[in-house]
């Protein structure tokens, strides 16, 4: 019996990408017709309550709520030249509208029980005045419900040209309906720009297309995956996709870079493909999973909206990864005629110059990067941050932010709060009510047992009026005050109120509305912070770690990349600009993921050019071979994070794309002048570990090689035994 003879003959993962590749190719096909369908399945929720624990106060609130009288929305209306008996009618009007609870104004507490006396209250200033009046309305289902917003149209079309309208409904509204028409536009000028980059910085007509095209095929897939998340925010709907588009297109440049470079040398199609995957998988792999553990890193925040932009980007860069290695190759053999008849030089310079320019500074970069990164890291700490739904509102130039100044200006701020307490006694809910009256910034308060006058049953009043304040097991109580939603002031009255709360109702008690859940994200997400920023730059030292076999580099890597995201994060401060947390936390961990990319292929490319030249040539022919892919993508990631920063009115992804945007420059900046010059100053204890490790490594192969001899042998021995007995 042969036993050499029953062997299989084995084939390499890069020999099935080639051989398959038709395969392949129709694999793709399946997977982006199906995912484009499924992708219009994905729900996309405005609704930032629905990512807090639910051990938050908040979150329990909330819970108690909706379930006893359903989460409203708000809004604020103001009208413009109105007498008040014209601005009573308008009252009228609009709380008949189809979807509206409660609107509040100078007459609510008469209309409880339909009092003959119009109005007599001392604070009607609050609601009218100069021909001006205010209502606070709130609707009977959340503030994205497609019930509240269209009871808002038949409100505006109530108001005609004298309505002014804002509140966290409106901002909602207005966030649904525009944001999908601004990242559309934001695609489009992207993929142009994009498309203009890669023209200027490859060598072929037709390999931007393909770039595209690839990038294309796997965020159609990252999209269409999403179904089964059910639905995701619509921060991550925003801008998912066009970071996906950013930072992933390093790998297909790596892919095409290594093919052409062989296809130079006068290799056969085929032969450069596949040494093309072998020579740029390392690079691709090691980039890409730093970047996914990066991401992941991201969905372990209590704030789960964290989960839901980590798992998405952290799949889209697993889809870019397999689209590139297995779907690329096949294209570029397909295309490879067509690759190589639309060849032109490259637009881009050499950069040699550059290189022993920047070599020539390499202890002065190291010496100012230093310098700088304590004060930013202080810096960065300093800075004002915001927290909550105000973030996520309308920016400056847009109707909704003009109309909230307009009716800020005529009437001040009106921030709700709704005190939910058990059903246990009126004389208790009365005396809360009326404490809470008395404050010094409370603009109104109603409650059925304020309302009501001593001795006049409830029973008497109809049940669609008392249901809006009293249920069975709780009572609610709307108190408005004179603070913005988020500020030290509304949170100081916000901690009063909650206390007051407290002493009359110390169990089951609970305050609802922007002001408590913006507290409660605060608390969330900065102790959320620490745990991503740690757990994100572990991840990606222990990836760096296994890919170069040294614990030297990745703190070589990281020195650079964490200096470059302090210097990014300081600047809020200096210019004196509020920054949202959230935005914060997210590009933290986004700049880390696209930056360690472009340290990883400075660090690979040395390590090459070290093994043949010495440690000042290896160096500067590190700094010339990657400093143009390096530019290519750099270039792409800021102009996406600029581009998403002046077309978007949505205060959040704007900053988050100026954050971005911002944070690439400096990143692409001290990767390619402080992190070769941190490689060549320790190049000595470098070069020492690697040659230890190869030592281990070559012991190891004889190890096994000694092992297949032996094993050889012995199955020699068999083959000849059992020929003998044949």
């Amino acid at each position: 019996m042969n036993v050499q003879g029953t062997k299989k003959q084995t084939h390499s993962i890069v020999d099935f990408i080639i051989n398959k590749r038709k395969h392949i190719e129709k694999f793709f096909i399946i997977m982006v017709i199906i995912c484009a369908f499924l992708n219009t399945f994905v729900e996309i929720n405005y609704d930032l309550t629905k990512y807090l624990p639910d051990t938050t106060p908040s979150q329990q609130g909330i819970s108690v709520m909706r379930k006893e009288f359903g989460y409203p929305g708000t809004a604020r209306v103001m009208i413009d030249n109105v007498t008040l008996y014209q601005a009573k009618a308008y009252k009228d009007r609009i709380e008949a509208v189809d979807g509206v609870d409660m609107v509040v104004w100078a007459d609510t507490k008469k209309d409880v029980y339909q009092s003959g006396e119009f109005i007599s209250s001392k604070d009607i200033d609050e609601y009218y005045k100069n021909g001006y009046s205010v209502m606070d309305i709130t609707f009977d289902e959340g503030d994205a419900s497609k019930k509240t917003s269209k009871a808002i149209d038949k409100i505006m079309a109530i108001t005609g040209d004298k309505g002014h309208f804002t509140g966290s409904a409106v901002q909602s509204k207005s966030l649904s309906e525009n944001l999908n028409i601004e990242v559309k536009k934001a695609t489009v000028i992207c993929v142009g720009l994009i498309l203009v980059t890669l023209i200027l910085t490859t060598t072929s007509w037709f390999e931007p297309i393909l770039f595209l095209l690839i990038m294309g095929v796997a965020i159609i897939i990252n999209m269409g995956t999403n179904i089964f998340l059910g639905e995701i925010s619509f921060l991550t709907s925003s801008v998912g996709p066009v970071l996906q588009l950013a930072v992933a297109m390093d790998y297909s440049i790596f892919l095409i870079h290594s093919f052409t470079a062989e296809r130079e040398k006068g290799m056969s199609l085929e032969d450069a493909i596949a040494v093309a995957i072998r020579h740029s998988a390392k690079s691709i792999l090691a980039c890409g999973v730093a970047t996914f553990f990066g991401f992941i890193a991201l969905s372990l925040m209590k704030f789960s909206i964290g989960f839901d932009m980590g798992v998405v980007l952290a799949k889209g860069i697993f889809c870019s990864v397999a689209t590139v290695l297995f779907l690329m190759p096949s294209l570029i053999i397909r295309w490879s005629g067509l690759i190589e008849k639309t060849a032109h030089r490259s637009f881009l310079p050499p950069f040699g110059k550059f290189a022993k320019g920047v070599f020539k500074g390499r202890y002065a970069f190291v010496a100012l990067a230093l310098f700088v990164a304590f004060p930013a890291y202080i810096g960065k700490g300093m800075t004002d941050f915001v927290y909550g739904a105000q973030a996520v509102g309308a920016g400056v130039g847009t109707k909704a932010y003009e109309d909230d100044q307009l009716i800020n200006k005529q009437f001040g701020r009106s921030n709700m709060m709704l005190v939910i307490v058990p059903n246990t006694s009126r004389v208790t809910e009365k005396a809360l009510a009326k404490e809470l009256d008395n404050l010094d910034y409370s603009k109104s308060v109603t409650s059925l047992a304020d309302t009501l006058p001593d001795g006049l049953p409830e029973s008497i009043i109809p049940e669609s009026i008392t249901s809006e304040l009293h249920t069975k097991n709780y009572a609610r109580i709307l108190m408005y005050i004179k603070t913005k939603d988020e500020s030290k002031l509304s949170f100081q009255c916000s901690d009063e109120i909650q206390s007051i709360v407290k002493k009359y109702y110390p169990k089951e008690s609970y305050v609802v509305g922007t002001t408590p859940f913006t507290q409660d994200i605060k608390t969330t997400i900065t102790s959320d912070y620490d745990f991503v920023d740690a757990l994100s730059i572990l991840s990606v030292a222990i990836v760096v770690m296994i890919t170069f076999r040294s614990l030297l580099i990745p703190v070589l890597i990281l020195i650079p990349i964490e200096i470059a995201i302090f210097i990014n994060m300081l600047f809020p401060y200096l210019t004196g600009n509020r920054l949202i947390f959230m935005g914060y936390v997210i590009v933290s961990c986004i700049q880390l993921g696209a930056t360690v990319d472009y340290a990883i292929l400075m660090t690979n490319n040395f390590m090459e050019s070290r093994a043949r030249l010495g440690r000042k040539e290896a160096t500067i022919d590190a700094i010339a071979t990657t400093t143009p892919p390096l530019l290519t993508s750099a270039t792409i990631l800021t102009m996406v994070g600029y581009i998403l920063y002046f077309t978007c009115s949505i205060s959040a992804i704007a900053d988050i794309g100026h954050l971005i945007g911002r944070g690439t420059v400096f990143g692409f900046t001290l990767v390619v002048t402080v992190l070769p010059a941190l490689l060549y100053i320790f190049d000595k204890p470098i070069q020492k570990h690697m040659a230890r490790m190869d030592r281990l490594r070559e012991k190891k192969e004889a190890k096994q090689k000694a092992l297949r001899q032996n094993l050889n042998s012995k199955l020699q021995f068999l083959n000849a035994h059992n020929e003998q007995s044949v």
